[in-house]
């Protein structure tokens, strides 16, 4: 018995001879080289073509656990540097945004606006993102009371965060602050470990510690620390870690996409720090500015709030993506490339101490980057 022609298909079945038989051979191929299959009794033997070449069968293989595993590892590591990478571009962006604005309208005005400022880009967000899910580019529910006070400690905390950084910057010098931001760093990861259990690599306190003697060594010269400046000074450790910290909390607990929060986020600044704005004068203070009262200035703000609603995005994946630690230790590293690119662009001087701690730093961020490799690394293994 023969199924087609052996030139066009490639492919005969020779029955035996011999009904009795219960086995009948298959030869697959033309040649005298084919091989031999074992097939049951039966009159018509019914073969699929083989596929040979370029087909796709390998593809469809099962993968093993430990490749999956591993791509879930490449997967992962691609968007925590992608995360780290947004956060890190746009905090920088924010700085020197903020610094143009200070360094183009600061002499104009007696005193500063540093609150209305934040109120003014986070209107600025909030418009963004509305304009953004009304063109249907993202969604997030409408505003709720109750997740709005679920994520107002979120809020509370920034604002403490922000109050207490600038208090802290009137009652000390500049390297210290920076000191005392390398001592909250610690806190956070300490934070960490305890609240969430993350586990910590010897490299990275390493770095830590690497990163806090540059910061004492920039600052040795100009070390003096009154009790007032002592206070706002740990007053600020606290609110930021536990912003941070919380942060990672809310991100997770908090039923919104990224985009929600970020409403939600603009929105709460806005109606904590307007009041701060009116009772402190910043308002009064603005108003009584003509020269503010520009398209110029408007138009930068509106900008600033356009990177503003990129950071806050870029800072809430971070925190998912990463962790408080990894959040932690790009905010101080950011310090590096906002010291040079003030240099080029703002013509600020570089000091001896500041290229000090910009070394040391860089030093430091090597050794978390390769701590953060082993630790990948040996997941994935």
């Amino acid at each position: 018995m023969s199924i087609g022609s052996s030139k066009s298909s490639g492919m005969s079945v020779r029955s035996p001879s011999n009904a009795k038989k219960n086995m009948e051979d298959v030869e697959l191929g033309s040649s005298s080289h084919g091989r031999r299959l074992k097939a049951k009794d039966s009159d018509l033997v019914e073969m699929t073509p083989l596929i040979v070449g370029n087909g796709d069968a390998s593809s469809k293989m099962p993968q093993s656990p430990r490749q999956s595993s591993s791509e879930g590892e490449r997967s992962s590591c691609m968007k925590s540097f992608i995360a780290s990478a947004m956060y890190s571009g746009c905090s920088v962006g924010m700085v020197l945004v903020n610094k143009s604005l200070a360094s183009s309208y600061n002499h104009l005005i007696d005193g500063d606006l540093n609150f209305l400022l934040v109120v003014f880009q986070a209107i600025a967000a909030v418009i963004c993102v509305e304009v953004c899910k009304f063109v249907g580019w993202v969604e997030y529910p409408n505003f709720n009371l109750r997740t709005a006070q679920l994520w107002a400690p979120v809020n509370i905390l920034f604002c403490g965060m922000l109050f207490t950084g600038m208090t802290s910057l009137e009652h000390n010098s500049v390297p210290m602050v920076t000191v005392f931001k390398n001592i909250t760093n610690i806190m956070t990861t300490v934070g960490d470990c305890i609240i969430y259990g993350a586990s910590v690599e010897v490299l990275v306190i390493a770095a830590f510690g690497i990163m806090l003697a540059g910061a004492v060594m920039a600052a040795k010269n100009d070390a003096d620390v009154t009790t007032t400046g002592l206070f706002w000074m740990l007053a600020n450790c606290v609110c930021t870690s536990g912003y941070v910290l919380y942060l990672k909390y809310a991100t997770k607990s908090v039923k919104l996409s990224k985009f929600g929060m970020v409403f939600y986020n603009n929105v709460l600044c806005t109606a904590f720090l307007l009041p701060v704005s009116l009772l402190n004068g910043e308002i009064r203070t603005f108003l009584a500015t003509p020269a503010l009262h520009t398209v110029d200035y408007a138009v930068k703000n509106a900008f600033a709030g356009f990177v503003g609603f990129f950071l806050n995005f870029a800072s809430l994946n971070c925190v998912a993506q990463t962790g408080p630690t990894t959040y932690a230790m790009i905010g101080s590293l950011n310090k590096v490339p906002i010291a040079i690119m003030g240099y080029f662009i703002f013509d600020n001087a570089i000091s001896e101490e500041t290229w000090t701690f910009i070394s040391i730093s860089l030093i430091g961020g090597i050794l978390y980057t390769i701590a953060t490799l082993r630790s990948g690394r040996r997941k994935s293994g």
